[in-house]
């Protein structure tokens, strides 16, 4: 295999990062940042409805729904995209709340707060069909649904929804009908 000639072939010769300063001369202390750039945030990451919640590797949040489609319960004339994008964002809302990547616990969780997992009443599997209807390509109708699940309720683990979850969806259901109201 051929080698790069730029590449040291003894740990003897790699550089030393020696600075080519006069004699008497220090390297200066390293500046501050400050955000000063047009595209910097100034205050911190803004909060409200339709902002989202920034966390690491939000995105495959997205991944893991994908992968749990199969196990996905559908109401009639409800599509699978839309249905797993809606989970996606609950489950990236969940993660960045804890400060960490996705993990399967919450994809399950979005899962069984919209009913995803089977055994809603019809009405609501009827109401979450109307509602998630085009939410694939609609940023504001995913951001309306994940504003309207509690973060507390989010939060708990999974096992713990089970017992309590038909009052908890209704709760979901107020609050999102609530925010399509005022918008």
């Amino acid at each position: 295999m051929p080698t790069d000639p730029f590449v040291a072939t003894d740990l003897g010769d790699t550089p030393r990062h020696d600075q080519n300063l006069a004699a008497g001369v220090a390297v200066p202390a390293a500046r501050r940042w400050v955000a000063d750039r047009p595209g910097d945030l100034h205050g911190g990451q803004p909060r409200g409805d339709l902002l989202g919640a920034p966390g690491p590797n939000v995105g495959y949040a997205l991944r893991l729904a994908h992968r749990a489609a199969d196990r996905m319960a559908l109401a009639p004339h409800e599509h699978l995209d839309d249905a797993t994008s809606v989970v996606g964002e609950v489950a990236m809302k969940r993660a960045a709340s804890f400060g960490r990547a996705p993990v399967g616990d919450d994809v399950e969780c979005a899962m069984l707060l919209l009913g995803y997992q089977g055994g809603c009443a019809p009405d609501f599997a009827a109401w979450r069909a109307d509602l998630v209807h085009r939410a694939h390509h609609d940023y504001r109708v995913r951001r309306t649904i994940c504003d309207g699940v509690d973060l507390d309720v989010l939060r708990e683990a999974p096992g713990s929804l089970v017992g309590r979850i038909e009052p908890l969806r209704r709760d979901v259901r107020a609050r999102v009908e609530a925010r399509v109201a005022a918008t």
